[in-house]
């Protein structure tokens, strides 16, 4: 690993320990080396890579994705450097999966698990982000490829991008809400309450923004956006607020004990789920086997079809 700056570790660990003394001990150094290093390190790029206090450190914005980058280049000179790995054939080594919102990890377990079987030197990590830090990662080789909603990756043209699936999700309330008295419940009905939204991208945010723009509603004072599902659950359960859920999640009896999905009011169609890599680069063989797995599994998991 001599190869590489010793910096790029010591920041790799400072950032995964989120303090110097940490960092320091899983480096193998001494503090005063790590602290030292990555001052001169910070003064060399000219900028910050972190924030100090008193209770450790923070990556900034731009060290963050430093670190990122850090992580990538020590990732592969290790699978590069290894004796073993470089026995292994074109399916070793680490696949990097971007989620955008990270909602909807769930839809790649089976996926993961069928190419696991079948290339069982390949090791994963998947990261839920927002979409436009994914797009950013697919840019620059962060991540291998990414996961959404189709109707989000067509804007950009230096992405190749393919369908596998479709997800069906639903707007729901707690039970004993105000629009469960309703006989029938329109999209104008929504409009009046606040909305918690997965995602500011499509297809969630364009449509719920558009829900309060629509009924002359700022949607700027109405609309949450928070990915973290048991926190979006238990805001719904103690507020008026309308939450998004997976269709098929929106039927278990747990689930239904303290919440109900709204009837269909259009507000989300069935929407198709998306890969997609730069198309700058050739996808490297365990990303077109994920890909192809993706499908596969779909289908057999019925994310392609409406539940």
């Amino acid at each position: 690993m001599a190869v590489l700056d010793p910096r790029l570790r010591y920041v790799v660990a400072v950032a995964t320990a989120g303090s110097f003394t940490a960092g320091a001990a899983a480096a193998g150094v001494t503090q005063s080396t790590v602290t030292k290093s990555i001052a001169d390190l910070e003064r060399e790029v000219g900028y910050a890579i972190f924030v100090r206090s008193a209770r450790g450190v923070v990556l900034t914005e731009r060290g963050s994705y430093f670190a990122e980058r850090a992580k990538l280049l020590l990732d592969d000179m290790r699978n590069l450097m290894d004796p073993e790995a470089r026995r292994q054939n074109a399916y070793s080594g680490i696949l990097r999966i971007g989620v955008a919102p990270a909602s909807i990890e769930w839809v790649l377990i089976e996926a993961l698990v069928r190419l696991r079987r079948y290339h069982p030197t390949i090791k994963f990590d998947v990261s839920g982000t927002s979409f436009d830090r994914m797009i950013q990662q697919l840019r620059t080789d962060v991540v291998d490829v990414g996961i959404g909603m189709s109707g989000a990756f067509k804007a950009w043209g230096d992405l190749d991008s393919g369908e596998f699936g479709h997800l069906e999700v639903l707007p729901f309330v707690r039970n004993g809400h105000p629009l469960l008295k309703m006989e029938e419940v329109r999209l104008a009905d929504l409009a009046a309450y606040d909305f918690i939204s997965p995602s500011e991208s499509r297809p969630y945010g364009e449509r719920i923004r558009d829900l309060y723009l629509n009924n002359g509603v700022a949607w700027q004072d109405r609309v949450h956006v928070i990915d973290y599902f048991p926190g979006v659950k238990r805001l719904v359960a103690t507020s008026d607020a309308i939450g998004v859920i997976a269709a098929p999640f929106g039927q278990r009896p747990g689930f239904r004990a303290h919440f109900t999905p709204l009837p269909d009011t259009g507000l989300f169609p069935s929407g198709p789920l998306a890969y997609a890599y730069h198309n700058k680069r050739e996808p490297k063989p365990a990303t077109r086997a994920f890909i192809a797995v993706l499908k596969t599994a779909a289908v057999t998991a019925g994310h392609s079809r409406r539940e």
